[in-house]
């Protein structure tokens, strides 16, 4: 960003001044206002939106905004054929508060699952960011689960969500993942990390943990390095 010459793509110094750290809404990940902060619904660190439909996750945890300048170097970091900056991402996540904990809580049969790309995307993009995330989340936190590229399947290629509005996002992931059927044991009564590199609606991730969750995941805690604000 300020064309320093860091031992990270972003140093320190930026990223103090453009990572502040602020209290995010559990459901979605949402940054809250500092006024609900102090109000009736402070205790639940829940925004309105998942107050009344809660989502299909016990918690979502979120690095960064989806602005700038984050929102350039994270398409830079998926589009740009960048996964070496996975890891620099990553150390970010582990600053979260919450996510070093929900790592640790993870048993040996326990689960790290990115967010899959459809064949066609994968085969275009070359390398599927969310799964260079949980791979690096994992070597770094030293967590004693499992981690998986191929338990949760992208089963059709969708429109990217970004060509679409609001209401439209949920319809286009429908259907869209599905558990291996020949893994499904493997879910039972399990704790999961989802990961993933940019919610915008929350969609794709909700869409996904309800199929871990009537797969029998027991408890889901998303993990995402950015969050598009309101």
């Amino acid at each position: 960003m300020c064309r320093s010459w860091p031992a990270e793509p972003v140093c320190a110094a930026c990223v103090a001044r453009f990572a502040p750290v602020g209290l995010r809404c559990l459901g979605c990940a949402i940054l809250l206002p500092v006024g609900l902060l102090h109000g009736p619904a402070s205790g639940s660190r829940l925004c309105a939106s998942c107050i009344r439909q809660p989502p299909p996750l016990d918690s979502t945890l979120a690095a960064l905004d989806y602005a700038y300048p984050w929102s350039a170097l994270i398409g830079t970091f998926k589009f740009g054929n960048q996964p070496g900056w996975a890891p620099f991402f990553a150390g970010m996540l582990l600053q979260v508060p919450g996510v070093r904990q929900a790592l640790a809580e993870l048993g040996q049969n326990d689960l790290i699952l990115p967010i899959p790309l459809s064949k066609e995307r994968l085969q275009t993009r070359g390398f599927n960011q969310a799964w260079e995330l949980a791979k690096a989340l994992a070597q770094q936190s030293g967590h004693a689960g499992q981690t998986s590229s191929t338990l949760l399947l992208r089963v059709k290629n969708t429109r990217p969500q970004t060509e679409l509005k609001r209401e439209a996002r949920l319809d286009n992931v429908r259907g869209a993942f599905q558990v291996d059927p020949l893994r499904l044991t493997q879910l039972k009564g399990r704790r999961v990390v989802l990961v993933d590199d940019v919610v915008t609606s929350g969609a794709s991730l909700f869409t996904a943990a309800a199929v871990l969750q009537a797969a029998g995941a027991a408890h889901i805690t998303g993990i995402v390095l950015s969050r598009t604000p309101q």
